[in-house]
């Protein structure tokens, strides 16, 4: 093909890929996205666990996609649907008691106050400081962050219009932060520090601590304890894709609804999407990245190569070493992508039976939700406590949604869908210890966790998909098993994600940009990395 058969050429066709393919198109320019599945849709796939039962295989809820995205690609009329959950979280309890809670602020303090009254006439304060925080942070969300770093210029030179675009970027994030006014110290410690003396400090019971806990950890290879787990706590609030903030919802057609749409979109717009078609290599010449050499040995050339892959795989498997600068190849091998989540998904024939709240015949509130299997604070550090050591943790901090509970199109009816979300399931194991050998057993105590609150779930079981972090690695592309791309740590957060001094989606390599969860503002289907890189490069052509 000539250099100029494409303006672009995109690496991989998960969401973030399709987004910013999509975004190239409607400013008019050639795109190709190449994508090694038979499918697009990366880890935000739609597929059978046996004939006749479909599951979200890795992704599975929807709640930080950008409106912005699903209005500019017209998502609904390629066949986009969010099915809401309420109530959207349900806590069993070892001694017969539960926790539900949902959008509805009266059915959250009656049950709250089973446990705390304080707690329960707190709560909606802690969900308006949440709100404050997230509606300051967001706008953030959708730009290049502010890089106000005093990097060298060896490090990375930048003419006077970027600095001065830096500049407006840090004015804005200054008028954000200064709107907090007298709660400006508590955001930052939300944005800086651990999750568990925040939540200590707003409650008092357990269960409800430990309810709002999960999404501090949920991705992360990290205690509860640690610093950094407040923003990820912050970061799984601030979507409202679900239908109202922080409640997420199931896509009708499991969460490769969203990116058939997406694909659609782009489509539509005259991107050309080609599957089972995997990358070798990035093609540079005369330190200019110009396509990509195809596992067949074609090489595809475009004015920009944009890579939805991890930076891992991105800068040290398809680049030659030769090709970036030393200290940003140190960098990039700084990264950290420790990882300790895992993937169950399950068709069952009948419906969990709790016995916190007994009922199996018909769908009732304790099914629609996101079901937590961690009753206490310190159940979640002792799950810690095992992967750190290298071991899946003994008593697994569990997340089930059940998406027929809304979404009929997915199993027979009278029959359901359970994905069940796991925590710490390490990437790195002790010494003699191997995912392959640990898979099945595993899976085995999770489903027997979840026996111990519904007597019948185990028996319920017809079929199974178990995706270990190795496995996450191995199908997905996703590095260390990572699911946001790179660990959501402080250091690796904004200017800093996913190196520092290169978080506007370019690279010391001219002509190659990046695209996925690596990059700001990081993990989730979120489409905010691919829309932000189209506009810069759109900034750049």
């Amino acid at each position: 093909m000539n250099t100029d058969s494409y303006d672009a050429i995109l690496i991989g066709a998960g969401h973030n890929g399709l987004v910013c393919a999509a975004t190239l198109a409607a400013a008019g320019k050639r795109v190709l996205v190449l994508e090694r599945h038979h499918t697009v849709g990366g880890a935000a796939v739609t597929e059978d666990i046996i004939p006749g039962y479909r599951a979200s295989t890795a992704s599975y809820l929807v709640s930080l996609l950008l409106p912005e995205v699903v209005q500019e690609l017209e998502l609904a009329k390629h066949g986009y649907k969010v099915l809401g959950r309420n109530p959207s979280s349900f806590t069993p309890l070892p001694d017969g008691r539960s926790l539900m809670m949902g959008p509805d602020e009266g059915l959250n303090h009656r049950e709250i106050a089973k446990f705390s009254a304080r707690d329960a006439d707190a709560y909606p304060k802690y969900e308006a400081w949440l709100t404050r925080i997230a509606e300051c942070i967001e706008p953030l969300l959708s730009e290049p962050p502010a890089d106000l770093l005093p990097l060298p210029a060896s490090w990375r030179a930048r003419g006077w219009m970027a600095r001065f675009r830096e500049l407006r970027r840090g004015g804005r994030l200054y008028r954000a932060i200064k709107t907090l006014g007298d709660e400006m110290p508590q955001a930052i410690e939300l944005l800086t520090g651990a999750a568990r003396p925040i939540l200590d400090r707003w409650f008092e019971s357990d269960a409800l601590k430990a309810t709002l806990a999960t999404d501090a950890v949920i991705g992360a290879m990290q205690p509860i304890s640690a610093p950094g787990t407040g923003y990820v706590l912050l970061h799984h609030v601030m979507g409202t894709a679900g239908g109202a903030r922080g409640v997420w919802g199931y896509v009708e057609g499991g969460m490769g609804a969203i990116t058939q749409a997406m694909a659609a979109a782009a489509t539509a717009r005259g991107v050309h999407i080609k599957c089972n078609a995997e990358v070798a290599e990035i093609v540079v010449e005369s330190g200019r990245a110009v396509g990509v050499r195809m596992v067949g040995g074609e090489v595809l050339r475009a004015r920009a190569v944009v890579s939805n892959a991890t930076p891992e795989v991105t800068f040290r498997k398809l680049l030659p070493g030769s090709a970036l600068p030393p200290a940003f190849s140190a960098a990039v091998e700084r990264i950290d992508y420790s990882s300790a989540s895992m993937k169950i998904n399950l068709a069952v024939s009948e419906l969990p039976d709790f016995t916190a709240m007994p009922g199996k015949a018909e769908v009732g509130p304790q099914h629609r939700g996101t079901i937590h299997i961690s009753p206490t604070m310190e159940y979640l550090e002792a799950a810690y406590d095992d992967a750190r050591r290298g071991q899946p943790s003994r008593e697994p901090i569990l997340e089930l949604t059940i998406p027929t509970s809304v979404d009929r199109t997915l199993a027979p009816d009278g029959h359901h869908i359970v994905q069940m979300f796991v925590q710490y399931a390490p990437y790195k194991l002790a010494d003699g210890l191997h995912w392959d050998d640990l898979r099945e057993p595993f899976a085995d105590r999770c489903i027997a966790a979840v026996n111990q609150y519904a007597p019948n779930f185990a028996a319920s079981v017809l079929g199974r998909q178990v995706l270990t972090p190795l496995d996450l690695e191995r199908r997905f592309a996703l590095t260390g098993g990572n699911i946001f791309h790179g660990s959501m740590a402080l250091h690796q957060l904004f200017s800093m994600r996913p190196v520092p001094g290169w978080a506007d989606y370019r690279t010391p390599l001219a002509g190659l940009y990046l695209c996925g969860s690596g990059c700001h503002p990081g993990g989730g289907v979120t489409g905010a990395p691919g829309r932000n890189a189209a506009r810069e490069m759109l900034r750049d052509s």
